[in-house]
Parts: C-alpha cells; sequence; structure tokens
C-alpha cells in the first residue's frame, strides 16, 4: 500500500468514525427539581436527569393557545399517531412565532407515544370533521392530513428567562449527550402558569 493510499485509508476511516460518533439528540420532558450552578435537574418518568445549561441559555416559555389560532399560513409543529387508514390523530400543536417560522421543517418520527410523528409545516387548509378539524400541512417534502379532535393541547412560544426555571415547572428539553456521558442544552422550553409542555 503506498503513503498516499494509506493516508486516504485513515482519513475516510476518521470520517467514518466521526459520521459514526453523531449522536441524536437527547429530548427530556418532565418537571424542574432544581437549578444548581447552570445543572438543571429534571424530574422525568425514568428518575432524575441533569442537563448543563450553556451561557448563552435560550428559554422559550410556554402558554396555552386555541384551535382559533391554527389559522392558514401559521408555522405549525404537532404531534401525531396514525389512526386508521384516515388522517394521523394530532397529539398536541405548537403555533411557532413568526421569528422561529422554519424551525424542524418536515415530517418524521417522534418519540411522545410510539409510532408518533412530528410535522413542523405551514398550515394550508383546516375544515370541520365528526370530532374537531383536519388541518393540511405542507412541508417542502410534501404534504399530511392531521386531525385535531376537542381537547388537544394547543401551546404556542412567548420569550422568557431563566427566572421562570422554578421547582415544580414543566419543561422540554431538547439536549446534547457530550463525550462524558452527560447532556448539555442551549435552549429550554418551559411552561408558565401552570402549563406543561406538550411536546
Amino acid at each position: 500500500m503506498t503513503i498516499v493510499r494509506a493516508a486516504v485509508v485513515l482519513l475516510l476511516a476518521l470520517v467514518c468514525a466521526e459520521a459514526n460518533s453523531q449522536t441524536p439528540p437527547v429530548r427530556v420532558r418532565g418537571t424542574i427539581e432544581k437549578l444548581e450552578n447552570s445543572v438543571l435537574s429534571v424530574k422525568t418518568r425514568d428518575g432524575t436527569t441533569d442537563i448543563k445549561l450553556a451561557d448563552n441559555l435560550s428559554v422559550n416559555g410556554v402558554i396555552a393557545a386555541s384551535l382559533a389560532d391554527v389559522t392558514p399560513g401559521k408555522f405549525v409543529g404537532i404531534a401525531a399517531v396514525p389512526q386508521g387508514n384516515g388522517p394521523q390523530a394530532a397529539l398536541e400543536i405548537l403555533i411557532f412565532p413568526d421569528s422561529m417560522r422554519g424551525t424542524g421543517e418536515g415530517h418524521y418520527p417522534w418519540d411522545l407515544q410510539p409510532d408518533s410523528t412530528m410535522t413542523n409545516a405551514a398550515v394550508t387548509d383546516m375544515v370541520t370533521a365528526t370530532n374537531g378539524r383536519v388541518v393540511t400541512l405542507r412541508h417542502k417534502g410534501g404534504e399530511q392530513k392531521i386531525s385535531v379532535a376537542d381537547g388537544v393541547p394547543i401551546v404556542t412560544f412567548v420569550p422568557s428567562d431563566r427566572s421562570a426555571l422554578t421547582p415544580g415547572a414543566g419543561v422540554f428539553v431538547v439536549a446534547m449527550r457530550q463525550p462524558d456521558g452527560s447532556l448539555s442544552a442551549a435552549r429550554v422550553n418551559v411552561g408558565l402558569k401552570g402549563v406543561v409542555p406538550p411536546m
């Protein structure tokens, strides 16, 4: 093997190793136990999870919204599950502020419930159905129709800060696994006025 070929093989091995080392984000759902020295302790259904918060942390407040706020042109995120041959059934709806339009656009698997998906897309239509509404969403990869029954949680984001990270508040955090196994995050979504982030 020539030196050049050996170098190419080594480079490819390093690239593959780096690609394989890319770990998916960890979604943490639960209630705050404490915030101490930039470490957020969250009580989840599996126990307590500690997350190191970035110095430039961004905090989104999660507040209640309504189906009347889900209008054509709005950019939303809807977690849903299959239901037979019809449209998927919504589990929750997040209405993104205009400043966050395009966030996570697409249709992909989600971990809110078994077999659940997430669709982040623009609302193009909404029609009355037997129990609620059917929303049509359009994203870069195509179109999805999702049934929204009465009582499905609907929320939106408002600006907030670290002062909202108090014990008992509900949070949803997309964290990254570090090489040492710890979790870190640059953004926290926290429920305000008793709202539990349904994402």
